[in-house]
């Protein structure tokens, strides 16, 4: 795994006020804190980075652990690959970085700030073969706020600019903007005890697949605290309404590029994007982390993006 050596130096702010987003960034990794609990941790030991552990506002772990962690009661081990909350996909140049051996490397943390009213984490990322060779270079915002005390919000702002003479982003299933989440929030297997939704009133296994601005999964997380974790599509984003790879097993995605997949009868290649050397193509994507339940929530205000 190769990794940029950074500096030691911790970038360190303390809040002890509700709302009031804390960073502390410790080499390649950067913990962030709301009111002065944990939030999450970037994680830089894997091919790709993550956030894990994901925390609401109450406390309970929001994904699964393994594979960072292991025996943790009810939690499935199938796809490795899945880990917490992370943004890779299947085939880049006919390269997988879901689940393959393309590599996406931690370049440089170009902004690391806590904040009154929001924390800022900004990356520099490279799309590379095995080979060591760049596909493209990648800039990645994260923003965490936590407007009150039952939702927390992380959006993310991922901008790719094409460094081979052309780079496609394949069709396929297998990605991109992830989350997996914790057993007792699935819809299947052992401790499950959640369900989907989507802005189409599509619920259940019915959600995969289908094109929504936005989708849902509900239930208690890993402490029993009523739950939902909403994933929004920007109204702006390349293909608008995106497909979902939604399953109920707890995999969470929105996936822009997987067409053929998704749609019946698309032959191959139809979900292919592309992009000529030197451009660049943004996507932005807003999770919400409220501690409530369906029956008692405006599901549609959760998935709001500010200003568009």
């Amino acid at each position: 795994m190769k990794l940029a050596i950074l500096s030691a130096a911790a970038l360190l702010v303390s809040p002890a006020i509700a709302g009031e987003i804390g960073v502390v960034r410790d080499g390649t990794s950067v913990s962030i804190s709301g009111g002065g609990k944990p939030f999450t941790t970037l994680c830089t030991d894997a091919r790709f980075p993550y956030l894990y552990p994901l925390l609401g506002t109450a406390g309970g772990n929001v994904t699964r652990h393994f594979p960072m962690k292991s025996g943790v009661a009810n939690e499935s081990t199938d796809h490795p690959h899945h880990r917490s909350f992370w943004v890779a996909h299947g085939n880049v140049n006919g390269v997988d970085f879901w689940q393959g051996d393309g590599e996406i490397v931690l370049q440089e943390i170009l902004a690391a700030q806590g904040g009154a009213q929001s924390g800022v984490l900004k990356l520099a990322l490279a799309w590379k073969t095995k080979e060591d060779a760049t596909l493209l270079t990648e800039t990645r915002t994260y923003t965490f706020s936590e407007p009150d005390a039952q939702t927390r919000v992380v959006l993310v702002d991922c901008e790719f600019k094409a460094v081979a003479e052309q780079v496609t982003f394949g069709d396929t299933k297998e990605g991109t903007f992830a989350l997996r989440l914790t057993p007792s929030m699935q819809l299947t297997g052992k401790g499950a005890k959640g369900s989907i939704i989507n802005s189409e009133g599509d619920s259940g296994g019915k959600a995969w697949g289908k094109r929504a601005s936005w989708v849902a999964f509900s239930g208690p997380d890993a402490e029993g605290h009523p739950l939902i974790v909403t994933m929004a599509d920007h109204p702006e984003n390349p293909r608008h309404p995106t497909w979902w790879h939604a399953r109920d097993y707890g995999l969470f995605a929105a996936n822009p590029f997987g067409e053929h997949d998704f749609e019946k009868g698309k032959p191959a290649g139809s979900g292919d994007l592309k992009i000529a050397k030197d451009e660049t193509v943004r996507f932005r994507y807003r999770v919400v982390l409220f501690a409530g339940t369906p029956a008692t929530t405006d599901m549609s205000k959760l998935a709001v993006w500010p200003n568009n």
